[in-house]
């Protein structure tokens, strides 16, 4: 059997293994739907969220472009944000999650998105959003990722990784949250959903990122357990990068 006879079988099943997995993500956001919001309910207090954002304003320049990745129902951080005086975009796969953050942020703009289509032709072709496509590429000032990140497999935690750093200009900053863990794709139960997750322990976190071309400037930590939940408490990084090159 010749190259050009095997390419095909190849390519479907790779296209076909790329749409299961879009289709996982989907039913993830569907989960989120569910929810409502009773996620905010059980997040009352997120002080080390609210820091880490808190350094985005810091550094950034009044009307700087940042986008908010995995934005959920927009607070804190799109609305800390905006309120700071920065441009602000949330991208999240949950239309139930969206609507609670338009009605919440009226000043930031939000789209329904895949973050593994950010800096790639999808962008437009999918998601109506050019500017979170090729023709973005190194124009973001900064951006967010609180504990949306976790929600992928480790492979795609890494792609999405790169697929922020095309976005954001030289030096631009990055502020991302999640919990510490050694998990890949693992199945946990969340306010009567199942969920997967992912994560890793700081180390190796801080090596994924550098990997991706990005300085970790400061990691924080703290122990943080849902209210209501019976989980127990996890503990929470905050990293504050910086693209690199």
């Amino acid at each position: 059997m010749t190259d050009e006879q095997t390419a095909v079988p190849v390519d479907a099943e790779r296209a076909s293994a790329g749409e299961g997995r879009r289709a996982e993500r989907a039913e993830q956001a569907a989960a989120f739907d569910a929810m409502g919001e009773r996620y905010q309910e059980v997040f009352p207090a997120r002080s080390g969220q609210l820091a880490c954002a808190g350094w985005l304003l810091e550094q950034l320049p009044a009307g700087a472009r940042v986008l908010d990745v995995g934005c959920g129902a927009g607070e804190p951080t799109a609305g800390q944000l905006a309120d700071g005086g920065l441009r602000v975009i949330g991208v999240d796969l949950s239309e139930g999650m969206l609507a609670q953050a338009r009605k919440a942020v009226p000043a930031a703009e939000f789209h329904r998105f895949d973050v593994v289509d950010l800096a790639t032709g999808n962008a437009e072709r999918l998601w109506g959003v050019p500017e979170l496509g090729p023709a973005g590429a190194g124009t973001w000032d900064g951006a967010a990722a609180f504990f949306s990140l976790l929600m992928l497999p480790r492979a795609e935690i890494a792609v999405a990784l790169g697929r922020i750093r095309e976005l954001l200009r030289p030096g631009g900053l990055l502020a991302l949250g999640m919990v510490e863990a050694d998990l890949d794709n693992a199945p946990l139960p969340f306010l009567e959903q199942e969920i997967r997750v992912s994560g890793y322990l700081r180390e190796e976190l801080t090596g994924l990122l550098e990997r991706s071309g990005f300085t970790v400037e400061a990691v924080d930590s703290q122990s943080y357990a849902p209210a209501g939940s019976a989980q127990p408490p996890e503990t929470q990084l905050y990293l504050r990068c910086r693209r690199t090159g």
